[in-house]
């Protein structure tokens, strides 16, 4: 009789996303707490419950960003021989593989289509089980990787039922909706953390296939995040004065590193908001040591957590500290920056880049993530805090565009939005993920890596000024431009329009 039930639950909740599927898409316009509901009506509550905990949202539900299954599809479409396959809306695929292909993935993406009676009956499900078994060529692939997007989430489609091995190829099933897992950054972790379960267990079971890479000969210390391709050489030649070598990074670009990670002394937590590698990781036995070796004091305090995390030898850490220190701090003096500067991201990494700003001179007043708080990120928010600096985890919008008000810095860094809003006040501003992150951070090339972007930006501000000159009198917002009559505002039409759509559901509305 429970089974029955259970069953009975599932096809009434799919046959209520169904509906809304004719309706309203039952996806990014249907509302997250009723996506929500849906998806527990239809038994994925465990796994919604998970994500709760490891990807905690914060007052204001959850950041703007892209959606969230880009992370995972972006961690497998890099890695060699996986097989990325996407069920959901047609436009969140067709947006996804965009994205994707926008940020240079050079693979196919499969694609398995639904629509109301497919999703009712069952068919979908065995619709992605054939499509996996069809690609399911070890020849070709180590792994399959099954995304559900936000209606087969909410459908309760039950990718865990997938068998987990078809000819000798793995099957990974994972759930990213935009209404469990809040960022892109976390969904990346979503599956990397699948993935070194799977290999985990592998390990446990048996011999395993030997990384690509030689062994080091020393122990290893995991790197937790994706970085800058020269940091991994800069904490590997810094590990090495400990006795240490660095070993693969997670997310990897191969199923076979997974075992060289996992085979390791501890773990560096870079990127500190990766829950689920943190819980397979311990579960291997293996501590994690948070924040990194950035500037100064980070490379100082980050060498005496990993020497005590791998009792190394005290004369061996002061030596290397030794060693490390002065070279650091003398490119840190050799490139000074000068200014007031606001910082905001996406991608995890903005507390590291808040140090090396403010050891490099810059006057920071505000670091604003789209990630959440951990135990691995307290030191740094800590040592930020301590310099006077405002540390808002799950920063809104609204939140990094109130601190660019609020501290008017001579130079805005964070995300497009708030790139925009800068110039349009003639203030310099610079990408975070495109020109800020993509840089080394770590050790001595990192110490001077910030200064010649961030000075040459703030030294543009007399360009902006010729130009707010230049355009003086054209207008702005509805009246930008030259005009013989101007536009008038009409704010009353717009209020009208307002209360007639807030009195009328959206589910009356239609599709849009």
């Amino acid at each position: 009789m429970d089974d029955l039930g259970s069953n009975t639950v599932a096809l009434d909740t799919a046959n209520d996303v169904a509906a809304a599927l004719q309706t309203d898409g039952l996806g990014c316009h249907a509302g997250k707490e009723r996506l929500r509901s849906a998806a527990e009506a239809a038994g994925m509550s465990d796994t919604l419950g998970q994500y709760a905990k490891d990807y905690p949202q914060g007052p204001h539900d959850q950041p703007q960003s892209m959606c969230p299954a880009f992370g995972s599809l972006r961690v497998g479409l890099r890695m060699r021989r996986t097989a990325m396959v996407i069920s959901g809306s047609a436009c969140c695929v067709y947006g996804l593989t965009f994205t994707s292909h926008f940020y240079g993935a050079k693979r196919t993406v499969g694609y398995v289509p639904f629509n109301s009676e497919t999703l009712v009956t069952g068919k979908l499900f065995e619709d992605i089980r054939e499509a996996v078994h069809a690609l399911a060529d070890p020849e070709t692939y180590d792994v399959i990787v099954v995304i559900n997007l936000c209606v087969p989430t909410a459908s309760g489609v039950p990718l865990r039922l997938l068998p987990k091995e078809i000819n000798g190829v793995r099957v990974i099933g994972i759930d990213v909706p935009g209404f469990g897992v809040p960022t892109h950054a976390e969904a990346k972790d979503v599956l990397a953390g699948a993935m070194l379960r799977f290999a985990r267990l592998e390990a446990e079971q048996g011999p395993v296939q030997a990384p690509r890479a030689p062994r080091a000969g020393k122990p290893t210390i995991s790197l937790l995040g994706e970085m800058f391709p020269a940091d991994p050489m800069q904490i590997g030649a810094m590990l090495d004065l400990l006795g240490l070598a660095a070993g693969p990074v997670t997310p990897t670009r191969e199923w076979r590193e997974l075992y060289g990670a996992l085979d390791c002394a501890a773990v560096a937590a870079i990127h500190p908001f990766y829950a689920s590698c943190v819980r397979e990781f311990e579960a291997a036995g293996r501590a994690v040591v948070g924040s990194a070796p950035v500037g100064h004091d980070g490379t100082a305090a980050w060498l005496e957590a990993i020497g005590a995390a791998c009792d190394v030898a005290r004369e061996k850490i002061d030596a290397a500290k030794n060693r490390l220190l002065p070279a650091i701090k003398g490119a840190l003096s050799a490139a000074p920056i000068s200014g007031r500067v606001t910082l905001s991201g996406y991608e995890g990494s903005e507390l590291l880049v808040g140090r090396l700003l403010v050891e490099s001179g810059a006057d920071l007043r505000y670091v604003g993530t789209a990630c959440p708080r951990t135990r691995f990120s307290d030191a740094d928010r800590e040592w930020l805090e301590a310099k006077g600096v405002h540390v808002q985890f799950r920063a809104s919008l609204e939140q990094d565009f109130a601190a660019f008000d609020e501290f008017k810095p001579d130079l805005a860094i964070g995300t497009t939005p708030v790139v925009q809003k800068a110039k349009q006040n003639a203030t310099p501003a610079l990408y975070f993920t495109n020109l800020i992150s993509a840089r080394p951070l770590m050790g001595v090339a990192g110490a001077g890596s910030l200064a010649k972007v961030v000075n040459t930006a703030i030294s543009n501000r007399a360009r902006f000024d010729e130009m707010n000159d230049f355009f003086e009198g054209v207008g702005k917002g509805f009246a930008a431009g030259i005009w013989q009559d101007v536009p008038r505002d009409r704010p009353e039409f717009a209020k009208k329009q307002r209360a007639k759509a807030a009195a009328k559901p959206i589910e009356e509305m239609g599709a849009c």
